[in-house]
């Protein structure tokens, strides 16, 4: 009897061992996207065709999220790491560079997109990573990342890649002529923003908008304002007189608050949806954090 079970034992031990192997075998096809706005668009490109993995949650900050040891595993075994580049995840960045020189295929969107440079301040002279608030930039991400998918995944199908790229794409371009069409109700004398940190660089240069200063005068949520930054930007918001401070509504607006208070002018916080889908409505897709952004800047710069 005791022989009788320790070979049932045995044969359930290689059982187990060779499913395991056959579950290896059958893995899908895997995309793994850092942040939730790629991840959105990444779905819509190839999510009929590869399962794809989001490891930045709604209402995160690119900036400082970090991934567990099970999500750097799920980079390791990926087909296709997509990442939006130039900076954005400082605390993914070195799980994506182990991907890449391990032989992963990676996609750094923002350098694939003709990236613009920072203007001023802190960052000055450094590459913009916020393309996405340029909804034309975004349609060339489309196809950037429908390309890396048929080159990279096996198993997703090259027409079916295509066909939902082009889709999305024609939404993406309709959502910029909507976005427009917006814009063309504010006063070219009154499209003028100061933000949180600077991260509307891409929508100013689109839609021909002026970015006076940020709180935070910086590309990254990582740095913080001097008692001199804050002087100067509120001597700039008393000069142009606008209307409104943009502050991102995952972070605390506490010191736009205070800038509004100090700058000696009537000037309202709007919050916008400006680096993270949200679990809340209004920014659940990239589609539909754009609408909100432009109604909420639209609205604020008129004075509604």
């Amino acid at each position: 009897m005791r022989a009788r079970r320790a070979a049932c034992a045995a044969a359930a031990v290689v059982l187990a061992a060779l499913a395991g192997c056959a579950g290896q075998d059958a893995r899908g096809p895997q995309v793994v996207v850092t942040t939730n706005i790629l991840g959105d668009v990444t779905r819509a490109v190839a999510g009929g065709e590869a399962e794809v993995t989001v490891l930045m949650k709604p209402d995160s900050d690119p900036h400082s999220f970090g991934v567990s040891a099970q999500e750097a595993a799920l980079i390791e075994r990926a087909d296709l790491v997509v990442h939006n580049g130039l900076g954005l995840e400082e605390g993914v960045l070195r799980n994506v560079r182990a991907a890449a020189d391990a032989g992963l295929p990676t996609l750094a969107v923002a350098e694939g997109v003709e990236p613009l440079r920072f203007a001023g301040d802190e960052s000055a002279g450094q590459l913009d990573p916020h393309f996405w608030t340029d909804p034309r930039r975004m349609a060339r991400a489309v196809d950037l990342i429908a390309e890396q998918v048929i080159a990279h995944v096996d198993g997703a199908d090259p027409a079916a890649v295509r066909a939902a790229a082009d889709a999305y794409r024609e939404r993406v371009e309709r959502l910029d002529a909507w976005v427009a069409e917006q814009v063309a109700t504010v006063p070219p004398a009154a499209r003028k923003l100061v933000t949180n940190h600077h991260v509307f660089g891409y929508f100013a240069r689109r839609y021909g908008f002026e970015v006076v200063g940020a709180v935070i005068p910086s590309g990254t949520t990582l740095a913080s304002p001097s008692a001199s930054d804050l002087q100067s930007l509120k001597v700039a918001v008393q000069r142009t007189k606008v209307n409104a401070i943009f502050a991102d509504s995952s972070q605390p607006d506490r010191l736009a608050q205070v800038l509004a208070s100090e700058a000696g002018v009537r000037v309202k916080v709007v919050p916008l949806f400006s680096e993270s889908l949200s679990s809340t409505a209004g920014a659940t897709t990239y589609l539909d954090m754009v609408r909100t952004n432009t109604k909420a800047i639209v609205d604020g710069l008129n004075g509604r």
